[in-house]
């Protein structure tokens, strides 16, 4: 894709502030309500975005831009459990305030940079072009989990209409 730095600044743009919607408009609950055991909720997706841009995906970047490799991110390891009792719109914020400094840092990376390269400790050599589609992935991934995860309640409690959600509804163990 040779558009991928035009594609992806809309993307990572617009993360922060769809996040701010949600948590500004659904109850705090919902959104710390798993769709089942050992998944993760809304909450727990919006803490993980803020970790990877905390720790990763901009820490990423730099290091490639540096000819430097970099180390896996385990987020069940190395990641921050999210609490029901923390403000969500400081978390947002929290979010926001990073990302807009991971743009700032992905501002700096031209086409030419696209084909610069680097070891991943776990997937082995990576490009610049690679990082930043998996970047917007990620983003728009964790977004679409979170939104499934709400879902689920809704899911449970429409009686027949469940079929029509057969490709959403999280499998109960």
């Amino acid at each position: 894709m040779d558009n991928i730095l035009m594609w992806v600044r809309p993307v990572l743009t617009t993360t922060p502030t769809r996040w701010m919607n949600l948590i500004q408009a659904l109850p705090p609950e919902l959104l710390a309500e798993p769709p089942a055991p050992k998944e993760w909720s809304a909450l727990d997706c919006l803490q993980h975005l803020v970790d990877t841009e905390r720790w990763v995906f901009p820490v990423r970047v730099k290091a490639i831009l540096a000819g430097q490799d970099f180390p896996a991110f385990d987020p069940d390891a190395q990641g921050t459990k999210s609490e029901i009792n923390q403000s969500m719109t400081d978390l947002v914020a929290e979010f926001a305030r990073l990302r807009n400094e991971s743009l700032d840092v992905l501002s700096r990376v031209t086409p030419d940079d696209l084909p610069r390269r680097a070891r991943h400790a776990e997937l082995g050599l990576v490009t610049m072009s690679e990082l930043v589609h998996e970047w917007a992935g990620h983003d728009l991934m964790h977004t679409v989990q979170a939104e499934r995860a709400m879902m689920q309640p809704f899911i449970r409690g429409c009686g027949p209409w469940q079929r029509y959600f057969a490709d959403h509804a999280a499998r109960q163990a």
